[in-house]
């Protein structure tokens, strides 16, 4: 149900030391970075430095660590939607925004705050932008996308001209202040503050919470589990070019366990206070008749009433014990007077609503709880959802986290509070007797999570424990049910599809990937996406492709399908890009552009001679300045030699263990570089020096018309997908030759991977020390795949630029967390061209990964 997946822990230092911060925070954004605080100790200066540590779940050895600056200590880490950026908060009121310089995962900057001196900040949320989408368990077998996930009508808190969700953030101060902070499109700042009420007091544990509405709904206590939690809804508007913060007061509520006699004050702090979703548009609410039936078994389906509400998870504690509550706002009729209604009768919807909160369910006495993870997972609670999740063992998002102080972690149903997991550490199993339970609670603070986060798939759970060291678990999406391999499939492939739509990271997925999953999970991936319409495939044309690479590099038997995968994204991206290049003639063109007019050609005329397909092009719209043609020599030479190596490769069928066997199949990705080789023949009319350089044996030989000849006769066998043809005996016996006419490259594949995932297919637990990569950690085992490797010492090869930086790069370099490419870090061209190419990959890599700055070591 959950297992450690790897641990990672600070190296003892004599002098000074990474320790807890009290409080302790962490966050994990959708692009799976996770932050989280320590304090630096300096034995020799007695001093506190307040540091955040971000790193990439696949390199968790690689930390980043800041100094923040924070004269106190800080209270909130928190990632906005697009998870590439970083807000943190302290108690002396200061907000710091935190983004990534040059886009490095690891290296940050503060570019812009806010303050409200002296005043410590107990909770901070970034505005929503209005962008939510929302899963169907229930539609998770249909065909289409839109249907397994729909788009929530959603308001953004805050909006510019035109609609454009304006961004910034909000913040709720321990004197009952809320700030809000707007980032104006020229770069500054614009903060209001203002009292959440007229009598302001003591705010211990906040929370912030949206409503579809664009509202924004506070939570606050002041600790004490005597006093009332309050609720308030705050309103942002911008008038004047003034902030402006309107409050209103809403219904509040005492816990139920101070109005119960029997633990009336036993009690006495209110030590968690969370909404259970930042944005609930809609949630069911249970009728009367049905809470003590669903709080007894959640399988017990009642009807439902839809409304916009808030649900909110509440954890009173002593020094022992806790007990956690959930609760619900909802709407109720208000009941008229007979006398009143004699006068004027209330029929239907007219009858007056109120909102008041209702307690849906409630734990018994736990050990005292350390730390709280909610579900991030926009599910749809339904009652068939719900029905879905318990027929088929499927339920991601469903439950939260909790962690206790003897080292337990529980993974409980965010409604009904039952136990759907646990988790104990290796030191500190659960007692069995209540000798035991009194010797345990004597014998000094046990190790426990003081902070936790969930994936954003609810796969995975991190923690930050009182040593200050990282525990990575995993989740499973069955809570331990068994499943036969073909449900797990079909739960896998949901997430995976979720992910592909949204573009988040899907590394925590890979925890659960088992290598006999990876090619019916490829196959799967594949069929669904085909089902889907033309320009949904254009757009996720490239996402795809990614997301099946990391898949194979998961099994032994795939792992040569990564280098194809990542083959075809660098080929998609150069042909997008030499094609966006082609200007038309005239101005008053045709609607369709020159390059789509040269895949149309290119796919009529199936011609051998590459000149006869030219003569049919308008050559004028593929004039470009010579400096602009030789500029872009390195891509062109790998056109040309990535056609000459797979001709080369064809005699033998493409061994499946070697790189380019699934390319002599793909009628599309052939056909892709049919339509280049024509574009490349002119460029070279005008400047040859930017052909692609071969080496023959004969002068005489043209060896483009040779290639094309040989490439159009291949692409004849397969461009219908439907009924593909083998390749006849003379194209085999003309590739056959191709050695002793043309020396073949060695093509430079992409390099293996350093990152953790491949280690953790064992269920092994790996352990890490952060600062020091695994191999300096004594791991055993050579890469999966041998003829990929590059020895120490050998040349390498900037992957996006194709350029050769020799064997030990003196240039600073930069590498993608999720496939290894590397590049450089600055560019060393000047011309417009490449800049434009150079332009794609300046966030992400090809793949979509996020970049991080090369070690040292790496030269």
């Amino acid at each position: 149900m959950m297992d450690l997946a790897y641990v990672c822990e600070w190296e003892k230092r004599p002098k000074s030391n990474h320790c807890p911060s009290i409080p302790l925070v962490c966050a994990w954004s959708c692009r799976n970075l996770i932050a989280f605080t320590t304090d630096l100790k300096n034995e020799e200066e007695k001093d506190l430095t307040h540091m955040i540590h971000i790193l990439d779940t696949e390199h968790p050895w690689d930390v980043y660590s800041i100094n923040s600056e924070h004269n106190e200590m800080i209270t909130c880490l928190e990632w906005d939607q697009s998870g590439s950026r970083l807000l943190s908060a302290d108690a002396d009121g200061h907000v710091k925004c935190w983004s990534m310089t040059d886009h490095l995962a690891n290296s940050w900057e503060n570019t812009v705050g806010s303050m409200v001196e002296g005043d410590p900040i107990v909770s901070l949320s970034w505005l929503h932008n209005g962008v939510k989408l929302a899963l169907h368990v229930e539609k998770s077998g249909a065909s289409s996308f839109g249907d397994k996930f729909s788009r929530v009508k959603f308001s953004p808190s805050l909006t510019l001209f035109g609609g454009k969700p304006m961004e910034g953030w909000i913040a709720v101060t321990i004197s009952g202040l809320v700030i809000v902070s707007l980032l104006k499109p020229n770069g500054q700042v614009l903060t209001s503050t203002e009292s959440l009420c007229r009598l302001r007091c003591r705010v211990a544990l906040a929370d912030i919470a949206f409503t579809g509405g664009g509202n924004i709904v506070v939570a606050t206590s002041d600790g004490s589990s005597t006093s009332p939690v309050q609720f308030y809804k705050v309103c942002v508007s911008v008038v004047n070019e003034k902030c402006r913060i309107d409050t209103e007061i809403l219904p509040s509520l005492f816990m139920r366990c101070t109005t119960d006699p029997a633990r009336k004050d036993k009690y006495p702090a209110i030590t968690h206070l969370k909404f259970l979703a930042r944005d609930m548009s809609e949630q069911f609410l249970l009728e009367n008749e049905d809470e003590k039936r669903f709080r007894r078994s959640p399988r017990s389906l009642p009807s439902l009433v839809f409304c916009s509400t808030q649900q909110v998870l509440l954890c009173a504690s002593n020094q022992m014990n806790s007990i956690v509550e959930c609760w619900s706002l909802r709407k109720e009729g208000l009941p008229v007077n007979n006398i009143f209604q004699q006068i004027s009768p209330v029929v239907g919807d007219k009858q007056p609503m109120i909102l008041k909160w209702r307690i849906l369910s409630a734990t018994n006495d736990l050990d005292r709880v350390s730390a709280v993870a909610l579900p991030k997972l926009p599910i749809s609670l339904t009652n068939t959802d719900l029905k879905v999740a318990n027929d088929t063992k499927f339920c991601p998002g469903l439950g939260l986290a909790l962690a206790f102080h003897d080292g337990s972690v529980h993974i409980v149903h965010r409604l009904s509070l039952q136990t759907m997991a646990m988790f104990y550490g290796s030191s500190t199993q659960r007692p069995v007797d209540e000798q035991s339970i009194k010797r345990q609670r004597t014998a000094g603070p046990s190790i426990h999570f003081k902070a936790m986060q969930l994936s954003w798939t609810s796969l995975a759970l991190v923690g930050i424990d009182n040593h200050g060291k990282l525990s990575m678990l995993r989740i499973s999406p069955s809570m331990g049910h068994a499943l036969d391999m073909n449900m797990s499939l079909r739960h896998l492939l949901f997430l995976l599809e979720y992910c592909m739509v949204t573009g988040y990271d899907w590394w925590d997925i890979l925890l659960h990937v088992q290598p006999n999953m990876v090619q019916n999970l490829v196959e799967k991936l594949h069929e669904e996406y085909m089902r889907q319409n033309a320009a949904l495939q254009q757009v996720l044309s490239t996402r795809i492709v990614a997301m099946k690479a990391s898949l194979c590099k998961l099994s032994s038997c795939t792992v040569a399908r990564v280098c194809d995968y990542h083959a075809k994204l660098f080929l998609i991206a150069i042909s997008s890009t030499l094609k966006s290049l082609l200007r038309p003639h005239f101005l008053n063109t045709p609607d369709k552009s020159p390059g789509d007019r040269l895949t149309e050609i290119c796919s009529k005329i199936t011609d051998v001679d590459i000149d006869k397909v030219m003569i049919n092009l308008k050559t004028e719209e593929f004039v470009l300045e010579m400096t602009t043609l030789q500029s872009l020599q390195q891509l062109i030479q790998w056109v040309g030699d990535f056609v000459l190596y797979l001709l080369a490769s064809l005699p033998n069928q493409g061994s499946p263990v070697r790189p380019g066997h699934s390319f002599l199949r793909d009628g599309a990705s052939l056909g892709m570089l049919r339509e280049l080789m024509v574009v490349i023949r002119i460029w070279g009319l005008l400047k040859p020096s930017c052909l692609p350089i071969y080496t023959a044996t004969s002068d005489t030989q043209d060896s483009m018309s040779l290639l094309f000849r040989l490439l159009t006769k291949l692409w004849l066998c397969c461009r219908d997908e439907n009924h593909p043809s083998e390749p006849d005996e003379t194209l085999i016996d003309e590739c056959c030759l191709l050695p002793s006419q043309l020396l073949i490259p060695s093509l430079d594949w992409l390099p293996i991977s350093d990152g953790i995932i491949s280690k953790l297919q064992s269920k092994q637990l790996v352990r890490l020390q952060f600062g020091k990569a695994p191999g300096l950690l004594g791991y055993a085992g050579a890469p999966p795949f041998e003829v990929l490797a590059r020895a120490p010492g050998q040349p390498k090869i900037d992957h996006l630029r194709r350029l050769h930086l020799g064997a030990y790069p003196t240039e600073e370099c930069k590498s993608c967390t999720r496939c290894g490419c590397v590049t450089v870090l600055r560019s060393p061209h000047k011309a417009t061209a490449v800049k434009q190419w150079e332009q794609r990959w300046t966030k992400n890599c090809l793949c979509g990964g996020l970049w991080r700055r090369m070690p040292a070591s790496y030269s």
